[in-house]
Parts: C-alpha cells; sequence; structure tokens
C-alpha cells in the first residue's frame, strides 16, 4: 500500500497544481454534465467514502459500502461551492487516506469491501481519481 500511497500523493500534488491554472470551474461540457467543480466535489464523496472503507478494512472483512454519487453531488450543491474550501477539503480528506495507507498492516491486504481486497480498493481509487484528473484538464479554460 506504501506504493499506492506515494502514487496518490503525487497525484493530490498534480491536482493541486491545477487551481493555480486557469481553470473554469464552473464551465460543463453538455448540458446534464459535471462541471469541473463538481467533478471535485465527486472526488471529495469519493474520499469521504473510501476513507470509511479502508479504515473499516483495518478490523472487518467482507462488508458492503456504496453511495449514489449523482445524488450527493447534488444535494451537496457543489457548483455554488467555494473551490478553494472544496480543494482544501479534499486534499486533507486523501492525506488521511495517505496516512491510513502507509500505516496499514500487511495482515488485512486482503480484507474485502464490496467485493474487493482493500489493495484493489486502493488501486481503483487511484485510477478513478487520475480518470477525473484528466477530465479537469480537459474542460481547462472551458474547452
Amino acid at each position: 500500500m506504501i506504493d499506492i500511497a506515494n502514487r496518490l500523493c503525487e497525484a493530490v500534488e498534480e491536482f493541486i497544481k491545477l487551481h493555480s491554472k486557469e481553470v473554469n470551474w464552473k464551465h460543463r461540457s453538455a448540458p446534464g454534465k459535471w462541471s469541473a467543480i463538481e467533478i471535485i466535489g465527486h472526488l471529495t464523496d469519493s474520499a469521504v467514502v473510501n476513507l470509511h472503507r479502508f479504515v473499516r478494512c483495518n478490523y472487518d472483512d467482507d462488508f458492503t459500502l456504496n453511495y449514489l454519487q449523482n445524488d450527493w453531488v447534488k444535494a451537496q450543491h457543489y457548483h455554488e461551492a467555494d473551490i478553494d474550501e472544496l480543494l482544501s477539503l479534499w486534499q486533507l480528506l486523501n492525506h488521511r487516506i495517505i496516512i491510513v495507507w502507509r500505516k496499514f498492516p500487511v495482515e488485512r491486504l486482503q480484507a474485502k469491501c464490496n467485493g474487493q481486497t482493500v489493495e484493489n480498493l486502493g488501486k481503483d481509487y487511484l485510477a478513478h481519481l487520475r480518470h477525473h484528473l484528466n477530465q479537469i484538464v480537459h474542460l481547462k479554460a472551458g474547452n
């Protein structure tokens, strides 16, 4: 999990650098699609849920923890949120995930949530984050 934690740390730093560049945070690529700020909100929700999963995998096994991503984004009104506040929250949540991963007990790596081992959940979490980072790069400056 240490390697995945290091890669997450790099991805978070890369994401934060985007904030200093020209990003049209409210632009939607098409009607009904999430804006860049809503994508950040979604990633914040994902961090909340996954932090719970990773912590619980320390002591529990074979449990399910899901959430309705579109409903979470809508209920939290991310499109009207302050980007600085949202990025800070997202960054802090990921910092906690990195700490949990770096100290994760090796004997618990096969613990399962939603039918996946914690190690695979970590890899999927990182891939999901990178996917959305690429989406924001494409939304940059309203493109």
